[in-house]
């Protein structure tokens, strides 16, 4: 058996077992034949033809290593060779391993948000057995609630038998605000109650310190709360002697007992509060009883989500027969892992980036198969004169897969160079509600492990072919020269690749243009003020929670106190040098706030009439220089004596009053009720203004009705600053004076207007447009590189017959249009498959688009036009270099 049949199998030790026992076998009758020959006894002859081979075991390993030796020796040397070829070649190493990277670290880095985001969601013990789940309505698809009161609780947690254990909280998202008093300042930060046992069912050590333990929530037993990371390091300097301190929180002195690491940020908090969940407790303890609960269990080992949504359901129908008015009359319980749950929003962000990254990897890949062909095709005579002095076609083929890896390598080492960077400039343009808080976007062992992965696909990908075509004719062709039947099929390959590229290419430009025109109408919306250079900031104030007989008149003192401190707060704030303007209102423009029924006193309807309710001072349409349109605005009279008075927006007009005047009409807001001086009360319409866009663009404006902030006091307004100087830089001026005001206001969240808009109306367009546009700039590139590339290399296997052409009298602008015809006419057809396929794929981002359609002719246009100019300009360069040949060089051009 020769060696370079070894070599094929030596990824098949159980043949190449067989064959060397089959060869041993045949040397041993041999050798016995000879004995008998010589005249030994046909039994003798075999024995000693045994003893002279020894033994067989240990011969078949020594030849079975050797071979191995042989095999790795040999594969040295194929890496040896492969890099002195690559270095003979840098210009064609250079390109080769810059689009594999451009490939690879755009796959890395949808790899990673993928992993960090949707893998590995949260930092919890086994977090796959973290599920969540819902009652739902079966009688109404879509309702359903996710929260269990306190009873409902500790009941599912004695009750169910497919959970180890449940969590619950309250209070978390900003809902629950723990003040934080010194001498001078107030400080608020957002806090969530948690049941005691959750911080061992998450199984998340503490940085610092310890965890709170069921002897913390006793009776009788001091408070305690732990701390996250971010407020610990932006706060308190990382310093972890506060653990162990007392802090006054909302008035209670309560005990730092640890600090959590960074990913732990439960309901996105900053600071966390145990409860007890001993039944004792937790069912008489005032202001706990009638909490409800948002729950998530732990799956006991094995336990699918199925079965734990059977168990789920058999102990949600048995609670209901205790408390029945809890449940609808038909339901179900359904059960999801937390990740999923949480995550909706960002898979949805990453699917067009996952198809866009693809594509681009394919274009990439399809880039290298060229390049790697056409060297392929030069280098035949030197496959051809390897293979006739001995070297198989699966060595030649291992030899060129070999180049591809060490490429693939150099590629996956510089695309996880670039895929780093773009992770440092990208992660902060995703928007911040699509994953939750827990998540990390970073390089990390498995997204590393995964780029190899795809360097090795690419690998075969991009070699196997070239490296198959390398070795498919005989060697006397390939001696003598004679490549016309390989450049005729090398030739139909790469023309297939180059229309590949160029109809990928229109895909993902297609999907920029869209993107980028969505992101411009959204950009442009007419939010019906300017928001440049507003300030907002949260005032809070602290209130009592008296319960007692006289809690109304305690309620009606403190908005008069809040009244009387917010108008100080107010003048204030306005007489600061750099501030134009200063105005309150219950929430920033643009934003939601509240909405409320409404009747509008002789006019009938048949729909619910809605409004949203903004409650502002009487400088809120000053400061954002909206126009008056009829009636006027408030007074200071109006805010200060508290009259029942309301302006409302040209869309509120126009949709409830038609022709009608609105000035001087009446308005009954139900959600006004709730107040007791307020109950049934008629809001005189005193103005009509512009309109205010909503947070969301595809809704246009809605109906919008401002009323005096004072009615309900300042509790939780926001503070709008009109600045004449950057925001941030006055806002430690401005707490600097509210505090000498009233030391126990809080001011939280300064943010700007522009800021706040970004964050929730911009964000998510930007980043599909900016990542989608990365991607179709580097198809561009790519797409450019291929063609030239390929162009080049037509001119150069077709100079001898330029030259003979040229020679019989063919004028240099023929083979100019020659040569750019058989470019363009690759392009065109490119094009006409791209915009096919566009076709299809752009329906798929319509839930993405803004002001324009997925199949906008402008941008199917303007795309096949950029792309086709692109183009001609790649085969323009070589085209030229043809004119310009030498026909008596050209002649003699091998």
């Amino acid at each position: 058996m020769s060696v370079l049949r070894r070599i094929a199998n030596s990824f098949h030790r159980s043949k190449l077992d067989k064959e060397i026992e089959a060869e041993l076998s045949a040397h041993i009758e041999m050798r016995a034949a000879d004995n008998v020959a010589a005249g030994m006894p046909p039994d003798e002859a075999r024995r000693e033809a045994l003893l002279r081979f020894g033994n067989r075991t240990v011969l078949k390993e020594r030849v079975t290593a050797a071979d191995a030796q042989t095999f790795v020796d040999s594969l040295w040397q194929d890496l040896r060779y492969g890099l002195r070829m690559l270095r003979k070649s840098p210009g064609f190493t250079a390109v080769a391993i810059l689009t594999l990277a451009l490939g690879i670290g755009a796959v890395t880095l949808i790899f990673s948000a993928v992993y960090g985001v949707i893998l590995n969601t949260f930092p919890f013990r086994d977090a796959s057995q973290v599920t969540s789940f819902t009652i739902a309505d079966l009688n109404h698809p879509g309702r359903g609630r996710e929260f269990l009161s306190v009873a409902e609780f500790l009941y599912f947690r004695e009750h169910s038998q497919a959970f180890e254990d449940f969590s619950g909280e309250y209070g978390g998202f900003g809902a629950t605000p723990e003040r934080y008093t010194t001498r001078n300042a107030t400080y608020q930060f957002d806090a969530d109650f948690l049941s005691v046992n959750s911080f061992q069912f998450f199984g998340i050590r503490p940085l610092v310190g310890r965890l709170p333990a069921p002897a913390d929530v006793k009776p009788g037993a001091t408070p305690v709360f732990v701390m996250g990371y971010k407020l610990w390091h932006g706060e308190f300097n990382s310093d972890p002697n506060v653990v162990g301190k007392s802090f006054t929180l909302n008035g209670v002195p309560t005990t730092l007992v640890g600090i959590m690491p960074p990913r732990f940020r439960w309901a996105w908090v900053d600071v966390w509060v145990p409860f007890s969940v001993d039944p004792a407790e937790a069912l008489t303890k005032p202001g706990l009883k009638n909490q409800f609960l948002y729950t998530v269990g732990r799956l006991k080992p094995g336990v699918s989500l199925s079965t734990a949504a059977a168990d789920l359901n058999v102990v949600a129908h048995q609670y209901a027969k205790i408390a029945p008015a809890d449940y609808p009359k038909r339901f179900t319980v359904t059960a999801t892992s937390l990740s999923d749950r949480v995550t909706g929003g960002f898979k949805e962000l990453m699917y067009p980036l996952l198809a866009a990254v693809f594509m681009l990897l394919l274009i990439a890949c399809s880039n290298i198969a060229n390049l790697l062909l056409s060297r392929a095709t030069a280098r035949e005579k030197e496959m051809a004169i390897r293979a006739s002095l001995g070297a198989s076609r699966l060595r030649l083929i291992r030899q060129l897969l070999v180049e591809s890896l060490l490429l693939a390598m150099a590629g996956c080492l510089v695309g996880c160079l670039f895929a780093w960077l773009a992770i440092k400039g990208i992660v902060p343009l995703i928007p911040y509600n699509t994953f939750p808080q827990e998540a990390v976007i970073s390089l990390n062992g498995p997204v590393l492990g995964a780029a190899l992965l795809i360097a090795m696909f690419s690998t075969i990908l991009c070699g196997i072919v070239p490296a198959l075509h390398s070795v498919r004719d005989g060697v006397r062709r390939r001696l003598a020269g004679d490549d016309r039947g390989s450049d005729l099929r090398s030739g139909k390959l790469r023309s297939a690749l180059v229309i590949t590229e160029v109809s990928l290419g229109i895909v993902l430009l297609v999907c920029a243009g869209l993107m980028m025109r969505t992101f411009w109408n959204i950009k442009n919306v007419d939010l019906g003020f300017d928001p440049h250079n507003i300030l907002a900031e949260q005032l809070s104030f602290s209130r009592s929670d008296s319960k007692t007989d006289s809690s109304q008149q305690t309620e009606a003192q403190q908005t008069e106190q809040e009244n009387v401190t917010s108008r100080k707060v107010l003048e204030q704030v306005e007489s600061l040098p750099g501030v134009a303007r200063a105005a309150l209102a219950s929430s920033p423009p643009a934003f939601e706030g509240f909405s409320s029924e409404i009747t509008i006193p002789g006019k009938t309807h048949a729909e619910r009439w809605t409004t949203r309710i903004n409650l502002c001072s009487e400088q809120y349409f000053e400061l954002l220089h909206l126009r008056l349109l009829s009636g006027k605005v408030f007074s200071r009279g109006d805010i200060d004596l508290v009259r029942p008075v309301a302006v409302i927006s040209a869309t509120f007009a126009h949709k409830y009053f038609g022709a009608d005047n609105a000035v001087g009409q009446s308005i009954h807001f139900a959600v006004l009720d709730q107040l007791p001086n307020f109950k049934d009360k008629l809001f005189e319409i005193i103005g009509v203004v512009s309109d205010v866009g909503s947070g969301d663009p595809r809704k246009g404006s809605q109906p919008q009705a401002y009323i005096p902030y004072t009615l309900v006091g300042a509790n939780e307004d926001t503070l709008l600053v009109g600045t004449l100087v950057p925001p941030a830089s006055l806002i430690p001026t401005i707490r600097t004076r509210v505090w000498a005001i009233d030391s126990n206001l809080a001011l939280l969240n300064p943010a700007t207007i522009e800021a706040m808009l970004q964050r929730a109306i911009f964000s998510s367009p930007q980043f599909e447009f900016v990542i989608l546009t990365a991607f179709a700039a580097i198809a561009l590139g790519l797409l450019m590189a291929g063609i030239f590339s390929v162009m080049a290399y037509t001119v150069s296997l077709r100079t001898h017959e330029i030259g003979v052409r040229m020679a019989l009298g063919a004028k240099p602008e023929a083979i100019l249009r020659m040569m750019l015809l058989k470019g363009v006419r690759l392009v065109l057809v490119g094009v006409g498959i791209g915009v096919g396929a566009s076709l299809a794929v752009t329906k798929l981002l319509q839930e993405f688009l803004f002001g324009v359609r997925s199949t906008d002719p402008a941008t199917f246009l303007g795309v096949s036009a950029f792309v086709v100019l692109v183009a001609v300009l790649a085969c323009w360069i070589p085209a030229r270099r043809a004119m310009k040949v030498d026909p008596m060089v050209a002649l003699r051009y091998e």
